[in-house]
């Protein structure tokens, strides 16, 4: 079943990209085809781009090739069976889906309906789910039957018996329908509503009032390091100014093409790909999941200009080229972003992949994505110690807030006070990239904010003189050890210089003595062998005694709870060490 129909690939193959030019070129492009930002919804955005290239591919994968034109009509035709199931305007539509090419086209139709878009992660369990169905207050559910081993009718069953026809039923009253898409490749069982009919018999789209720009287009769930998910508001126009600031800043050429295995319910995948690509009508490569060498050979087969990846992916790119060659010939850019990066890995992707330009930064869904990133022409050594700058928008920014999307300062976590450049604190933002809160939660709202409207990020960082942002960790993470504080990003850094270590992870345990001690958590290589004891007296050799960790863990990457952007959960990690010790927490924390 396809919610669009597949051109034959003279109509929707390749397109020969542009000349790249320089990077001042490409932006100046950009600057002449938007000169004045318009507000616009992401259907009104992608109508736009529809209209003027009509045959180019929007949705490459191995199976299909959908243009802009057939992504167009594919979410009217959703919108349409939106609207008949009686969803309106402002209503939440739940979205659980891997990076399906339908993904797209259901994502642009529930914008369209004016409806908001409330992605799921298809890895939560049972219990996730309903949390995110109760919270977002969803009327209707669009879900895959299964997908990596988890049966999500089967978690249906569970939470809400009957769904097929009743709806999320007493537990979720809100919940008036559940529309399944065949994941799994079998029919989808009796009673239960296929996509394929849901869309089949609505009548043809009529267009309707529409909330506008400013109006929410998806609640997406962080799937934090500390703590529950919190449904982060944002809008049609934050998302598309954030998406352009993507496409401006890192400079994309006309047409680019943009492969990814990160999930697009995640702001990564979504605004950096999904939605930066609209602006020069160039296309996605959406991967439904990360395997290295899959993704290598897809650069070759789709012609793909352009990689998203978190360093762990990265790594695993660098060892499979150890294995085989692959065809990168096209590649001209790579953004390794989301985690931290063991030293020595720019210099190696640069020799191994060769792209032309390679990009890092920061962000959070708080503040749509990527809101600090190293400059395309910028020295290997901002890679090396940098989160990259302020991110440049061009048209996008705000003219009240210097040009800018989102505006960092820092503050001493004790005081408030902004501390000197250079020195660590907290990281608050504000802006117009910058969440109005969280959906249904107006405590944790206000707490998220001080009285000027400024957002606590809860990581810890600097700025230095010349605008650069360098992570130092989360404040949630820091811990004291004899009563000194302890930033575990300290030691992580140490333990991937050590030859054997490929991933490092602290987090602190109680210990009645000194209060916390450190547990690190490693991925190690294959060859050289190591054990605790000695990763131990390597950390010893080179820190202080207090921030030495008591315990090492080896641990296999698979196995490190993380969130989509490839964060460790820590305090899932936390709850993992203290069951392993035997500890127990004191009662408070």
């Amino acid at each position: 079943m396809t919610l669009c129909a597949n051109p034959p690939p003279s109509a929707a193959g390749r397109t020969t990209p542009a000349p790249f030019g320089s990077i001042a070129e490409r932006q100046q492009a950009l600057s002449e085809r938007f000169p004045r930002w318009q507000p616009r919804t992401l259907d009104q955005t992608l109508d736009t781009i529809a209209s003027a290239f009509p045959r180019r591919p929007y949705v490459v994968t191995d199976k299909v090739a959908w243009t802009y034109q057939a992504v167009q009509q594919g979410s009217e035709r959703v919108a349409a069976a939106l609207v008949a199931a009686g969803v309106r305007p402002g209503d939440h539509v739940a979205l659980l889906m891997a990076n399906y090419p339908e993904f797209v086209t259901v994502k642009f139709g529930i914008a369209r309906a004016g409806a908001v878009a409330v992605p799921v992660n298809f890895l939560n369990r049972r219990d996730e789910l309903g949390y995110v169905l109760a919270q977002s207050d969803a009327v209707l559910l669009i879900t895959m039957d299964q997908f990596r081993n988890l049966d999500y009718l089967q978690f249906l069953d569970e939470l809400a018996p009957g769904w097929e026809q009743a709806g999320g039923g007493a537990r979720f009253p809100r919940l008036r329908q559940v529309v399944v898409f065949p994941a799994s490749g079998t029919p989808v069982r009796a009673g239960a509503t296929p996509l394929a009919r849901f869309i089949d018999g609505a009548p043809p789209w009529q267009p309707i009032a529409h909330p506008g720009p400013d109006a929410n287009s998806d609640i997406i769930y962080t799937s934090g390091t500390t703590g529950s998910p919190k449904g982060v508001m944002l809008t049609h126009d934050q998302l598309l100014r954030a998406a352009f600031g993507s496409t401006y800043g890192r400079a994309f050429e006309d047409g680019r093409r943009i492969l990814f295995s990160l999930p697009m319910y995640h702001v990564y995948g979504y605004v950096e790909g999904l939605l930066a690509a609209l602006f020069v009508a160039g296309s996605i490569v959406p991967q439904l999941r990360f395997d290295a060498a899959d993704t290598l050979r897809a650069i070759g087969q789709h012609a793909c200009t352009d990689v998203l990846l978190i360093p762990t992916m990265t790594l695993a790119l660098l060892d499979e080229l150890d294995r085989a060659p692959y065809d990168l010939s096209t590649l001209h850019a790579m953004i390794s972003s989301g985690g931290r990066s063991p030293a020595g890995i720019w210099e190696q992707i640069f020799t191994r992949m060769r792209p032309r330009e390679l990009t890092s930064g920061y962000g959070m869904t708080e503040v749509t994505a990527s809101t600090t990133v190293t400059r395309p022409d910028d020295p290997v050594e901002r890679l090396r110690t940098t989160n990259g700058r302020l991110r440049d928008v061009g048209p996008a920014g705000d003219p009240s807030n210097g040009g800018l999307l989102v505006r960092y300062r820092v503050v001493d976590p004790d005081t408030g006070r902004e501390v000197a450049p250079g020195e660590i604190g907290e990281l608050m933002a504000r802006g117009l990239g910058v969440t109005r809160g969280y959906y249904n939660k107006p405590e944790a709202t206000a707490a998220a904010f001080d009285a000027e409207g400024w957002l606590y990020t809860g990581d810890l960082g600097r700025i230095d003189a010349d605008g650069y942002l360098t992570l130092a960790g989360r404040r949630k993470e820091s811990y004291r050890c004899g009563g000194e504080q302890v930033l575990p990003s300290e030691i992580e850094d140490l333990l991937v210089t050590h030859p054997a270590v490929l991933q490092a992870h602290v987090v602190p345990v109680p210990d009645e003595r000194m209060g916390e001690v450190g547990v690190a958590y490693v991925v190690l290589r294959d060859q050289p062998a190591t054990t605790a004891a000695e990763l131990i007296a390597f950390c010893a050799g080179q820190l202080a005694r207090f921030k030495v960790p008591r315990h090492v863990m080896p641990i296999r990457a698979d196995d490190i709870p993380a969130t989509p952007s490839g964060r460790a959960r820590k305090f899932l990690l936390v709850e993992m060490a203290m069951q392993a010790l035997g500890r127990q927490r004191a009662p408070g924390t």
